[in-house]
């Protein structure tokens, strides 16, 4: 089931002109679909405390999967995003359930609108992560819990012949990102926006499937880029993740921090 509190009028919630919506939903639902991916949404919902008629804010909803998947539950739940067509997409997918677009440092709701606010894989889009935790404060009712949840971009494992290049490539993909280390920060910034009981949880994506090839690929394309190795550097280093592939060797893990805080009184 599905609602949205009183909201308050008077925000304007444009997108940028150069987002793309299809091609961001697509990397979603694969990573969404990933290995462990459905038991860490599922701890999500746990630390939150979501039972029949919590009142539940999914901030950066993408597609709706975990509104849908807390509604079922018996939230109460709601999903904002900045961006108008992956709400689209999330109505389509999910009818009947509430979408909004929504910034999430502008969020349309009235103080101690929420019981549980949750936001996964956002924090590192946003310039100013911090006005995001100070509005998750004001939108949540007293003792009300909030969970982050996201990978440190700077921390990506992969196994290599050469470890200073791949080093190298990582960093280089992590630098395109606006926030690439905010996951190291969550504690610290929900501690900073008054939240107290903060945990944080660890868990690794291990991906050995040779279809997950084209993650370490985009990783050198993107390197490719910025100029941090050249055209021939980045091939040298694909045709031995494609050999490793191709070897049942491949290795790509992903750490994913998850973050929990009590809203003080």
């Amino acid at each position: 089931m599905s609602t949205t509190p009183a909201a308050r009028s008077g925000r304007d919630h444009r997108l940028s002109p150069d987002r793309r919506p299809s091609s961001l939903l697509a990397v979603l639902d694969a990573v969404d679909s990933a290995p462990g991916a459905a038991a860490l949404r599922a701890r999500s919902y746990d630390l939150l405390g979501v039972a029949a008629g919590t009142r539940l804010l999914d901030v950066g909803c993408g597609g709706g999967l975990a509104v849908a998947e807390a509604s079922a539950l018996g939230a109460f739940a709601t999903g904002v995003d900045r961006d108008e067509e992956m709400i689209a997409a999330a109505r389509e997918r999910h009818p009947g359930h509430a979408f909004a677009v929504a910034e999430a440092s502008a969020l349309p709701y009235e103080d101690g609108a929420w019981d549980a606010y949750r936001a996964d894989k956002l924090l590192h889009e946003l310039p100013d992560p911090g006005a995001a935790l100070a509005e998750a404060r004001r939108v949540l009712a007293p003792g009300g819990r909030a969970v982050l949840t996201g990978q440190d971009w700077d921390t990506f494992v992969l196994d290599a012949e050469d470890g200073a290049l791949t080093r190298r490539i990582v960093h280089a993909r992590a630098d395109l990102v606006t926030g690439p280390r905010v996951a190291r920060r969550f504690r610290g910034l929900l501690l900073d926006h008054g939240f107290e009981e903060v945990e944080v949880e660890v868990s690794t994506a291990v991906l050995t499937d040779a279809r997950r090839l084209p993650l370490a690929a985009g990783l050198a394309e993107s390197a490719v880029r910025t100029g941090a190795v050249t055209p021939e550097e980045a091939e040298a280093w694909t045709a031995d993740q494609t050999a490793r592939a191709a070897g049942d060797r491949f290795f790509l893990a992903v750490p994913v921090f998850t973050a929990s805080g009590t809203r003080a009184p």
